[in-house]
């Protein structure tokens, strides 16, 4: 089973970064960062910390950089930002820029709604070709 540390995520400002030999050295990969704006420890922010990492370790092993910001300890980060509500998932690198809102439950629309899977999907046909 799959289980976090939420006291110590979501207690600050936590980068996580990943790692794996089993990258392609032929192609190479993006790498994705990040930044998922959460209202403390509530199950909101529990339940899309928890979906978020799901999804990454899943799709993107490897070649991602997540920061998970508290804005109850850091709100000067969600001001600067333009974070109006939590849990907001922002996906700075590659642009461009894009948000989503929630708890990121739909896998799908999460993935579309930061342009992910359209990346994914044109990276696919492009190797085929």
């Amino acid at each position: 089973m799959y289980q976090l540390n939420f006291d110590s995520i979501i207690s600050g400002q936590i980068s996580f970064q990943t790692t794996s030999a089993s990258l392609s050295m032929n192609a190479p990969k993006k790498t994705y960062v990040l930044k998922l704006y959460v209202a403390g420890n509530t199950p909101n922010s529990i339940r899309a910390l928890r979906t978020l990492r799901n999804i990454l370790e899943q799709e993107f092993k490897g070649v991602y950089a997540l920061k998970v910001i508290d804005v109850l300890k850091s709100p000067q980060l969600a001001e600067e930002d333009k974070i109006l509500a939590t849990p907001t998932l922002s996906k700075i690198l590659p642009p461009p820029v894009r948000k989503i809102i929630g708890d990121l439950s739909d896998r799908e629309k999460v993935l579309i709604g930061l342009d992910l899977l359209y990346e994914e999907l044109v990276e696919a046909e492009a190797l085929e070709e």
